[in-house]
């Protein structure tokens, strides 16, 4: 098959890829689901009626984590009201221009936004009490950080129960540091491009640790995380936060001696 790069093999110096963005879900097994969370009640002999009553010191020990965090690290926790308002990159990026891309906390905004939760309810025939998945609205809290490896990356924390987590990584960050740790030079634009890699013809610069039972960062899933979300809820559960397989969007890059556009 003649591909692009055997077309242009004469002035193609590199072939790099990478995953755009990576998205992962953390979620407690004990309680991600109806059936679980019942289960997990009714093992501990908690009435399916107090669930709000159960979730609700947990609730305030998120708030006060984040808190205590952001006291910390000298940080504001910033309350978006309107989340239209503004580009939470854009304020990111203002705030990166000051501070410089070292590792550690950037910045945490707090918005009200929509939850999954549960609700119960008596069924009069059965004379059964379940818990019924609903969508409710709770206060996330979301921490924009540097990681070394991972580069800028986000973790947003629900203050209700099931407690389901997302996490955030930029592929062309992790990229451009491993080849910032390789030596090889590049220009940091929407997208890591190296400059002028050394050989004539295409070599392969494979994007590591980037999907699960690989090498590399994919043990650090859990890390940089680690910090953003206090352990009261995994703890109460007996088992810890179990992150999902990731979608990921790829992206290819042809680096030659000449100006290059990224497809």
């Amino acid at each position: 098959m003649n591909t692009f790069i055997d077309r242009h093999a004469d002035t193609i110096r590199g072939v790099l890829s990478c995953f755009d963005r990576v998205v992962r879900t953390g979620t407690l097994p004990d309680l991600f689901h109806a059936e679980a969370m019942a289960r997990f009640l009714g093992a501990r002999q908690i009435r399916l009626f107090d669930y709000p009553r159960w979730a609700e010191p947990f609730r305030d020990t998120i708030r006060t984590h984040a808190e205590q965090l952001a006291r910390e690290q000298g940080l504001t926790i910033e309350f978006i009201r309107r989340l239209e308002a503004f580009r939470k990159e854009d304020r990111i990026k203002a705030l990166l221009a000051q501070r410089g891309d070292h590792p550690g906390l950037v910045h945490i905004f707090s918005a009200m936004e929509a939850c999954p939760s549960f609700k119960p309810w008596h069924d009069k025939r059965s004379g059964k009490t379940v818990l019924r998945g609903t969508e409710a609205k709770c206060l996330h809290y979301c921490f924009y950080f540097i990681d070394k490896d991972l580069g800028l990356c986000y973790l947003r924390v629900p203050t209700w129960a099931p407690f389901r987590l997302q996490f955030y990584c930029n592929g062309h960050q992790v990229l451009a540091r491993q080849l910032q740790r390789t030596g090889i030079a590049y220009t940091l634009l929407d997208k890591p491009l190296p400059r002028s890699p050394t050989g004539r013809g295409p070599r392969r610069s494979p994007m590591r640790g980037m999907s699960p039972g690989s090498t590399g960062t994919s043990t650090a899933w859990p890390r940089p995380t680690a910090r953003c979300s206090p352990s009261s809820p995994p703890a109460s559960t007996g088992a810890a936060c179990r992150w999902s397989t990731p979608p990921m969007w790829s992206s290819t890059a042809k680096p030659s001696s000449s100006p290059c556009t990224t497809p």
